[in-house]
């Protein structure tokens, strides 16, 4: 009876790393080795690197009515074959109901959800593990007196330096009866994955922060908000996850003067930061692209090109594989638009309007607690081929549909999959 040899490890991490995360939670709980494997942090990065560079979905929010009229908030991934979409179950009754629920963010398949007033929640909406932050470290009230503090800003991304996500928060302090439509002051405050714990900082916020429809983006390592200078005068107000400092950008110089009649927001289209302009009401909507093509210079805006008129659509809520542009309609659904073909299709994903908002979105292993384990030095070299054909038992009697992966990659290495798994096991004998 012919025997195959042992498989070498780095052919079997091949596999694994092209397996969704729901099969890798699963195939966690067939050993010891397996769970030490999929837990160690070299392999969670290796996992989020393939996904990065093969499966980039859209994360959608949006509300929907119950039968008795009530609004829920609905966590949904777009992907790319074919537009189609899978609603998460994702435990949300912390805000399931919320109205202001809002997507703060994306870092490494970890999400910031956060409705501005009380908690602040990381999720792994593909592991289903979340967290709710720890309280802040600002007081509730202010030293002077007839001063009302407000968060006027979350921005949530990753510290390229210390290899960890942040989540920075901005408290304005508000005058009771005051015409001048600025705060009196803000203070500053950063939540590090790596402590575990809020620290404020001593840094002034050269701008102040504003709403602006699907604005707050995440960048080159850095957060961005629309906001207000002294002056009065349209900026972008970044803050960087490493050095923790804020950068004040400004605007194209054909949007010194704010108009209140258009609308601006932020996106990251072909790895730049692009500024979408576009009326806020009206029945045909032209949309008006400018790209920075040197990140912080004013006179590097250049307007790319205009989008219609379009009849029936809202605003912008995502570009994505750099041809396409996920927008709402003004009837509650979700349309794309190609830049190549110039034309507008309905996708099959409707909602309560204006509640909608948008992630680039990578499923990973991530955790949003941490405190994943290496593997031992001896462990290194091969994998002991019972636990190979174990995987493939416990895929087998559970009808995973990685198994039609697993089985398809085999055969790319030229390997026999029944001979394998049948002579292997008799092999083993374990």
């Amino acid at each position: 009876m012919e025997v195959i040899g042992d498989l070498p490890r780095e052919l079997f991490l091949e596999i694994l790393l092209r397996l969704p995360v729901e099969s890798l939670m699963r195939c966690k709980c067939v050993c010891k080795y397996w769970y030490a494997l999929i837990s160690n942090p070299k392999f969670i990065e290796l996992h989020l690197k393939y996904n990065c560079n093969n499966n980039v979905c859209v994360l959608l929010k949006r509300c929907l009515l119950t039968c008795l009229g009530e609004r829920e908030n609905m966590l949904s991934l777009v992907c790319s074959s074919g537009f189609s979409f899978i609603n998460l179950d994702v435990d949300l009754s912390l805000y399931k109901k919320e109205p202001c629920l809002q997507l703060l963010g994306h870092c490494d398949g970890i999400i910031c959800l956060s409705n501005y007033r009380d908690d602040i929640v990381l999720c792994n909406p593909a592991t289903r593990e979340s967290m709710v932050l720890p309280e802040s470290c600002l007081p509730c009230y202010s030293s002077i007196s007839n001063l009302i503090p407000q968060t006027s800003a979350l921005g949530f991304g990753y510290d390229a330096r210390t290899h960890h996500c942040k989540v920075v928060r901005i408290v304005s302090y508000w005058e009771e009866r005051s015409g001048s439509g600025l705060p009196h002051h803000s203070r500053v405050e950063v939540y590090s994955l790596a402590t575990g714990s809020w620290k404020e900082l001593n840094v002034k916020v050269p701008a102040h922060v504003w709403y602006s429809p699907c604005f707050e983006t995440y960048f080159n390592g850095a957060f961005h908000w629309y906001a207000i200078d002294d002056n009065r005068n349209e900026v972008i107000l970044s803050f960087h996850m490493g050095n923790e400092e804020f950068q004040v950008i400004p605007m194209p110089s054909a949007l010194s003067l704010y108009d209140y009649s258009m609308c601006r927001s932020l996106f990251v289209w072909n790895g730049r930061i692009a500024l979408v302009i576009y009326p806020r009401k009206g029945i045909e909507k032209s949309f008006q692209i400018y790209v920075m093509k040197e990140y912080g210079v004013r006179e590097s805006w250049t307007k790319m090109l205009t989008i219609g008129p379009l009849t029936k659509v809202e605003m912008p809520l995502a570009f994505w594989k750099n041809d396409e542009i996920l927008m709402e309609g003004s009837d509650g659904l979700v349309v794309s638009y190609n830049l190549k073909t110039q034309e507008l299709k309905d996708l099959p994903i409707y909602g309560v309007p204006k509640s909608f908002a948008t992630l680039v979105y990578i499923n990973s292993l991530v955790s949003v607690k941490g405190g994943n384990r290496m593997l031992d030095g001896d462990n290194r070299g091969w994998v002991p081929q019972r636990y190979i054909w174990s995987i493939t038992w416990k895929l087998v009697v559970s009808g995973e549909e990685a198994l039609c992966l697993y089985i398809k990659i085999l055969r790319s290495i030229k390997v026999d999959f029944w001979k394998y798994f049948w002579f292997g096991r008799f092999k083993d004998g374990q």
